[in-house]
């Protein structure tokens, strides 16, 4: 997984123009803009698909939007701003990306695209992944505040967004297993290892019934024994009686995507079992 981390004058001055606004000032230039270039307004709206197909490379047809606002105080202030929060989330990356990059392979066993993630100002509190499909790179636009105490959110989330993208066409009539299986790898067994402690009673709290259903095979993914099974069980505070399971051994040779098509093929099976409980 490679990540290669931009601040994009385009980007930012279209998300600053079309997401809520974040100060007064910006506000009342946006009113501004659309009082006096109201053609021009609704034409920018229209450049997000194409400018996501290529950002580099983007030129709009009509940059008088764009050109305005970056003569502003204003935007020169926010983009000042936008740098310095890059440099936070570069450093966040950098701190963790030699361990998280193998956490991710261990878990998920796939070969991860790289992707630019679009910085914008973390005042948008945003992370879109909205990106066309014939776009030339993949990118993820990110735009959320960040502290010494929510830096490891920062990174799980950014993580969780990029797997989701990968394995958003992926078994698309069965996407509740799908969601489940990638909560358990990304918000649960990922953070899990990244600090040492269990992050498995977090996620979605409607598929938390699935995810403990699909728990003691998802612990036969990941390569745990019947022994093992207990010690997992105690640090993820969730039970279930291991002598009425059939150890799958074959699960540990699949990659995450052979997983879900297991999970898929056995569901009936799987959530007939009652006995799991939170302990």
């Amino acid at each position: 997984m490679n990540l290669k981390f931009v601040v994009n004058d385009y980007v930012l001055i279209w998300n600053l123009l079309f997401q809520a606004s974040i100060n007064e000032k910006i506000h009342k230039l946006k009113q501004k803009l659309w009082i006096n270039y109201k053609k021009e307004y609704n034409a920018t709206y229209r450049d997000k698909e194409l400018m996501l197909k290529d950002p580099k490379n983007f030129i709009p047809n009509d940059d008088s939007i764009y050109n305005i606002m970056l003569e502003t105080k204003e935007y020169e202030k926010i983009k000042k701003d936008t740098e310095k929060y890059r440099n936070q989330v570069l450093k966040i990356w950098d701190d963790n990306k030699k361990d998280a990059i193998k956490i991710i392979k261990s878990i998920t066993k796939l070969e991860i695209k790289p992707y630019q993630v679009l910085i914008v100002n973390d005042g948008l509190d945003i992370i879109d992944t909205t990106t066309p499909k014939d776009a030339k790179v993949n990118t993820i636009i990110l735009g959320k505040k960040v502290t010494a105490d929510t830096s490891l959110k920062l990174l799980v989330d950014l993580v969780y967004r990029i797997i989701k993208k990968e394995l958003q066409e992926y078994k698309t009539e069965y996407k509740e297993i799908v969601d489940a299986v990638i909560e358990l790898a990304i918000l649960n067994e990922f953070p899990t290892r990244i600090t040492g402690r269990s992050h498995y009673l977090t996620g979605d709290p409607t598929l938390n019934y699935l995810k403990r259903q699909i728990y003691p095979y998802w612990l036969m993914y990941l390569g745990a024994d019947k022994e093992e099974m207990m010690n997992f069980m105690m640090r993820d505070k969730i039970a279930f009686d291991i002598d009425k399971y059939s150890y799958e051994k074959e699960l540990k040779k699949k990659d995450i995507l052979g997983f879900i098509d297991f999970c898929i093929r056995n569901q009936k099976y799987i959530v007939k079992i009652h006995e799991l409980e939170i302990i």
